[in-house]
C-alpha cells in the first residue's frame, strides 16, 4: 500500500525531550508511520497509509506543548 508523506515545521522544540514529546503524540494517530523529528531544524516529518487530517496534527503537537505549520 501506497504511503503519503506529511511534513510540518514545529515552533519551540529545544532538545531530543520535545522530540521524544511531538513523536509521541503524533504516534497516536491512526494510520502515522515512520515519524521524523528534529529539534534542531523544527521539521516533523512522517508516512501514514491512510489519510491525515492537518487538525489531528496540530493537535497532537499543541498537546506536546508546541504549535506546528504545515511546510
Amino acid at each position: 500500500m501506497a504511503q503519503d508523506r506529511y511534513e510540518y515545521q514545529v515552533a519551540g522544540m529545544t532538545c531530543g525531550h520535545c522530540e521524544m514529546s511531538v513523536r509521541e503524540e503524533v504516534g497516536e494517530i491512526p494510520g502515522v508511520d515512520q515519524i521524523e523529528v528534529s529539534h534542531e531544524t523544527g521539521a516533523l516529518a512522517f508516512t501514514a497509509a491512510q489519510p491525515v487530517q492537518d487538525d489531528a496534527v496540530l493537535a497532537a503537537v499543541q498537546e506536546a506543548g508546541y504549535a506546528a505549520t504545515r511546510a
